[in-house]
């Protein structure tokens, strides 16, 4: 009785305040448990409770030291009482009820005391965690008690609760480290998920440890462990990662029994398998690129300071550069190999020296030789799909591993990549795109080429670039700068035999029906010429005449339908555009010895032998274009054969003669203009009648279609923004067209005939077309501004004539190219007459233009009529009028205002000062009677009767007293009756 009382009082003292009383209390609990253990047994649980509010309460200390001393006895009393069998006086409810004070107990001395500072305070904790452990573990059921509430699937723990559960654990593992690693490895072959990953958790956070049984237990550990690679749920396959993680920065000896680094590598390849088929969610999509990020950041963040990690990491790593599958993987490779090559000479070990059956579980394939890992680099390098991330980490790796790959390289290469780098940082801001990048890395391969001056060595690597090539799909991003690495390396080879061996190979394999394909082998033809023309040339010589060979002859049914396949007629015009860029890259030597005879022969010849569908003119107009280009560039000393030139005329001008403008959109125009622009460059010039035939044709295509009925349907297609992009581009071409010609054909009258050829345009009732008249009417002006070209005044009146009206065009952007046009002939007659242009530049005026009043555009353009009156010469007047009669003759609404309003200032300012053309006009007036615009030019017409009357009456009375005509109309009849009537007077 009276220790159950002295019990009862203890337990209230313990949650007292004040350390005084709890030093009291303990030591007196401890002193009843020596001298009164049976009777004390009873008292447990209310004990243990007691325990926990001193826990709660102190931090360190001597009391603290007491209370864990306490915990221990109490804890060892438990035991042996548990152990004693049927002699326990507790039953299985109250066994329960102390397992589970003992859980709370613990977790409380965990919470608060696992931060001690003192060494023994730290060390009585110890004893205290081991003696609840100690009894814990007594029971089957309670060993595995703290792992499963830390991975509780119905519980939330914070952080702070997660820490001191996990500390638990690792506690428990440095008490009885057998059973624990045993349990932790049992959950690992559990099919509960939470679990197995828990344990990984576990075990990765035992190897970070530095407890020596962790490391004796590591091999069995590593060996359990990857007997888990292959599960395929996305929570183990990270856990696994992040425990590889935690091996490689704390033991990398435990890694040899098991290629952790080639784990890594594995799931990277995994995840983007996955990611590349396409049928996952998009929450799968999210979870297996982290899975792709952890990867990158454990290989990129290792630390290769840690003893081993050079003999884990090196040479290994060379391995997973090349296949495919690895390429995202480069970026912290570089980061290694850059961290590895500052710490030791990476020559010193070599491939050969791994394990044999290592290399070929992880490397499929042929050795990895210098050019293989070279081409494996080059080609991403060279991807700009890759990303500038990835293009610089495979360029560091050049730079770090150059002694792997020749001798010679390790000095240029360590001035030339940090450039090459710079490119992709954008630290240069002479850098504009992703092509000059190419442009300079083709360059840094060729010039690497140099310095090795081996040519075994670079047969090798060509033969490398060839099988890569030859395995990439059409589709593969990397395959166009194959083609140019491959053409760049086989340039600089020496070997003719060599170079027309992997040139046909490659010429028979590729696809010319897909436009990659044949622009790939184009530019492999192109970049292989630099050093070795002669051999290029004579391969696509051999290879068209077996294209052409027996097209016309009779030979095997077979053999027609292989040469008149798609196929066959493909490759036909991807050769004629490969003999058009060949001539591009050709020397002048070279040019003038083989253009005619080789390169437009051969063109002339696979032309002839193809189906002549869009592809092939295109490919024909395309090379002729190129070629012509490349022979111009030889300089004014060159002259190509008349008879050639005027036969390539022919072919170009009986594309456009059978072309029709409509919808589909068709390049072909366009094409044959450019064609033609760099032909008409070529001397001798073309004769007067060519050229006006090729301009005629080129505006009816260009100007002149499409009317205004295609026009709406092209609007309403969705074609539209095609078409008029590339109806712009043909105008522009147009107009360069032109200008060539007045270069080639200096005479004044090439300029009349372009003048005559837009006039039918810049009048139509098509608004579209005296659009398209009006834009290639500037282009004109502007060049024959450039070129001072004076014979242009003499078509001065024709012109104001044409494009006075069409400053009051219905479409606003006529009005501004009229004013434009009319600013350029100013400023021509202006030059020509050695003087400035009075009142300045009209396009001041263009403001009020923009207006949507009519009133407003006659009042803009009637201002615009006095500035260019005053600046007209006198001798054009009858050129001007008949323009106007023109206009007056095919227009309609506005635009016959806006001419009267011209010819009636002109006349105003002028009148008395044409005494000699006062004929003329009233002939031209008369006839302005008959148009069936009269009615709106009427007062204009009376006005400017009026006009002459008043300036040169005696004339004008001399005119109209001769007898009428019979094509005199009744309007022009009571004119004249009206004028007489009033001199009468």
């Amino acid at each position: 009785m009276h220790f159950t009382l002295v019990m009862a009082e203890l337990q209230s003292l313990l949650k007292a305040t004040g350390e005084m009383s709890k030093e009291f209390v303990l030591i007196t609990l401890s002193k009843l448990f020596s001298t009164y253990a049976p009777q004390c047994i009873s008292f447990t649980w209310l004990t243990l409770a007691g325990l926990r509010s001193v826990v709660g309460q102190v931090k360190s200390g001597r009391i603290l030291r007491i209370a864990c001393a306490v915990v221990k006895q109490w804890l060892d009393g438990v035991k042996t009482t548990l152990s004693s069998g049927t002699q326990c006086p507790w039953s299985a409810m109250e066994k329960e009820q102390i397992y589970e004070n003992i859980h709370e107990l613990l977790f409380s001395v965990v919470q608060n005391w696992q931060d001690c500072q003192e060494e023994e305070d730290k060390q009585a904790v110890l004893g205290a965690v081991a003696a609840m452990l100690d009894v814990l573990l007594q029971e089957e059921l309670h060993q595995d008690a703290v792992f499963y509430q830390l991975y509780d699937d119905t519980k939330q723990h914070s952080e702070a609760d997660h820490a001191e559960l996990t500390h638990c654990i690792m506690l428990q593992a440095r008490i009885c480290p057998e059973e624990t690693i045993l349990f932790l490895q049992s959950q690992l072959e559990d099919d509960w998920e939470t679990g197995c990953v828990a344990a990984l958790d576990l075990l990765g956070a035992l190897a970070r440890s530095d407890e020596p049984m962790m490391t004796e237990k590591l091999p069995q550990v590593v060996e359990a462990v990857q007997r888990l690679c292959s599960d395929s749920r996305i929570r183990v396959r990270r856990a696994i990662l992040h425990f590889v993680n935690d091996l490689l920065n704390a033991n990398t000896r435990s890694c040899s029994a098991w290629d952790v680094v080639g784990h890594i590598f594995s799931e990277f390849s995994r995840t983007a398998g996955r990611r590349a088929a396409g049928d996952l969610s998009t929450r799968e999509a999210q979870e297996e690129g982290a899975l792709q990020e952890l990867c990158m950041n454990i290989l990129g963040t290792l630390d290769v300071s840690v003893r081993g990690m050079s003999k884990l990491l090196w040479p290994r790593l060379l391995l997973f550069v090349v296949p495919a599958q690895y390429t995202g993987m480069l970026i912290p490779v570089s980061r290694c190999v850059q961290a590895l090559s500052k710490r030791e000479d990476l020559t010193g070990r070599r491939i050969e020296d791994l394990d044999p059956h290592f290399i070929s579980s992880v490397f499929q394939g042929p050795m990895l030789t210098p050019q293989t890992l070279l081409a494996r680099l080059l080609v991403v390098a060279g991807s700009p799909v890759a990303g500038s991330e990835l293009q610089a980490a495979a360029l560091l790796l050049m730079k770090n591993l150059h002694s792997r790959f020749h001798r010679a390289v390790g000095a240029m290469w360590a001035t030339e990549i940090p450039l090459l780098l710079q490119c992709l940082e954008g630290k240069e801001e002479s850098f504009p795109d992703t092509a000059e990048f190419e442009h300079r890395l083709l360059k840094f391969l060729r010039a690497s080429l140099d310095t090795i001056e081996d040519e075994a060595w670079t047969e090798a690597l060509s033969c490398e670039l060839s099988q890569r090539l030859s395995s990439s799909a059409s589709s593969s991003g990397e395959k166009s700068f194959l083609y140019k690495a491959l053409g760049t390396v086989l340039g600089a080879c020496k070997g003719d035999l060599f170079i027309q061996e992997k040139l046909l190979q490659h010429l028979e394999e590729a696809n010319m029906e897909e436009s990659s394909e044949a622009q790939g082998m184009i530019s492999l033809l192109s970049h292989a010429a630099e050093s070795n023309f002669q051999t290029v040339l004579a391969t696509l010589t051999t290879f068209a005449s077996r294209l052409c060979k027996g097209c016309n002859a009779r030979i095997s049914r077979r053999k027609k339908m292989e040469l008149d396949s798609r196929r066959a007629h493909a490759t036909r015009s991807a050769l004629m555009l490969a003999h058009g860029s060949l001539a591009l890259r050709a020397s002048k030597e070279q040019l003038l010895a083989h253009l005619e005879g080789d390169i437009v022969g051969n063109i002339l010849m696979l032309y002839s032998c193809s189906c002549r569908d869009l592809q092939n003119k295109l490919a024909l107009v395309q090379s002729i274009s190129d070629f012509s280009s490349a022979f111009h560039a030889v300089g004014d000393s060159a002259f190509f054969n008349p008879s050639l030139k005027c036969k390539l005329l022919e072919i170009l001008m009986d594309f456009m003669k059978k072309y029709y403008s409509g919808i589909p959109v068709s390049p072909v125009p366009l094409k044959v203009v450019l064609a033609l622009e760099q032909l008409s460059k070529l001397k001798p010039s073309f004769e007067s009648k060519d050229m006006r035939e090729m301009l005629v044709l080129c505006c009816k295509n260009i100007v002149t279609h499409p009317s205004a009925e295609v026009m709406v349907k092209i609007r309403k297609s969705q074609q539209a923004a095609q078409y008029l992009q590339l109806q712009q581009r043909s105008l522009k071409a147009l107009g360069r067209l032109m200008a060539v010609l007045l270069e080639t054909e200096p005479t004044g009258s090439f300029f009349q005939n372009i003048v005559h050829v837009l006039q039918r345009s810049v009048t139509s009732g098509n608004v579209w077309e005296r659009k398209r008249a009006l834009q290639t009417c500037s282009q004109l002006l502007a060049v024959c501004e450039e070129l001072q070209r004076g014979d242009v005044c003499e078509h001065f009146g024709s012109l104001v004539g044409l494009l006075a009206p069409l400053t009051c065009d219905p479409m606003p952007a006529s009005r501004q190219l009229a004013v434009t046009c009319l600013s350029s002939l100013l400023q021509i007659q202006a030059k020509a007459s050695n003087r400035v242009s009075e009142t300045g530049d009209i396009r001041s005026l263009c403001e009020g233009l923009h207006s949507c009043s009519v009133i407003s555009q006659l009042q803009t353009s009637s201002k615009m009529a006095r500035i260019v009156c005053r600046n007209f010469p006198l001798e054009r007047t009858v050129d001007f009028m008949l323009a106007i009669k023109e206009t007056i003759r095919r227009a309609n609404g506005v635009r016959v205002r806006a001419a009267g309003k011209w010819m009636t200032t002109f006349l105003q300012m002028h009148g008395k000062d044409i005494c000699r053309d006062v004929q003329p006009i009233l002939y031209i007036l008369r006839n302005c009677t008959s148009s069936a615009q009269q009615s709106l030019f009427m007062p204009f017409l009376c006005q400017a009767v009026v006009i002459l009357s008043c300036c040169h009456s005696a004339a004008m009375i001399d005119n109209f007293s001769r007898l009428l005509g019979p094509t005199d109309s009744e309007t022009w009849r009571r004119i004249r009756e009206f004028c007489l009537q009033r001199w009468r007077r």
